[in-house]
């Protein structure tokens, strides 16, 4: 066996150990995992891509055949791919909006405050009704963030979900409090953004 070939074995030897401890940890975990329930995920942070891993979920619960809700508050003014999609390819989706854009662009706080209050209606029926297996609050966050919604009000309806109902929301901040009830929590870090080298917002891409 020349050298080359001694490393290389060594080299392969220690990675397999090193797969091996790590797949026994991953199968230990999965293991531990037995609780069959819906899960509440909240996605935040001041990076791209909470909205599109929402509807990266909404895809996939699709492709089980089950049903689903989504509920954007803010959005609603300039159109987006995926409420095109929803609409022209999903009609089996309960999809509602908001409608008033960005509370920056309407800058009408008791408009806004009426309009949330409208969508919540939508919205709480959903989080109450067991038919559904996943839930999208998108932008939920806001509404928490700038009290147009009763804080307690939002966190009684995502804890007191059917057992077997997902609930994803999204948005920036949205407390602590809101954290605490979740059952996972990613944070979306940004890095770098197209907006601050002057590229447009692309179809496709950015809505």
């Amino acid at each position: 066996m020349t050298a080359k070939d001694s490393t290389k074995e060594r080299g392969d030897a220690k990675h397999k150990a090193a797969m091996e401890k790590q797949k026994a940890k991953i199968d230990s975990t999965i293991a531990a995992a037995d609780t069959e329930q819906g899960i509440a995920v909240l996605l935040t942070g001041n990076g791209k891509g909470k909205s599109s891993s929402a509807f990266g979920m909404v895809m996939r619960a699709l492709g089980y055949g089950q049903k689903v809700g989504v509920v954007q508050f803010i959005k609603g003014v300039q159109l987006s791919g995926e409420e095109i999609y929803i609409r022209e390819k999903c009609p089996q989706v309960t999809f509602y909006q908001m409608g008033t854009g960005f509370t920056w662009d309407t800058q009408d706080k008791s408009a806004d405050i009426e309009a949330a209050k409208r969508t919540w209606a939508i919205a709480a029926p959903m989080l109450a009704d067991d038919s559904y297996d996943l839930v999208v609050l998108d932008e939920l966050t806001y509404m928490i963030a700038y009290k147009y919604l009763d804080e307690t009000m939002i966190l009684d309806a995502l804890s007191s979900r059917p057992s077997n109902q997902s609930v994803v929301v999204t948005g920036r901040g949205g407390g602590s409090a809101l954290q605490d009830i979740m059952d996972t929590v990613s944070e979306v870090k940004e890095v770098k953004h197209a907006y601050n080298s002057g590229i447009k917002a692309r179809k496709g891409v950015d809505y």
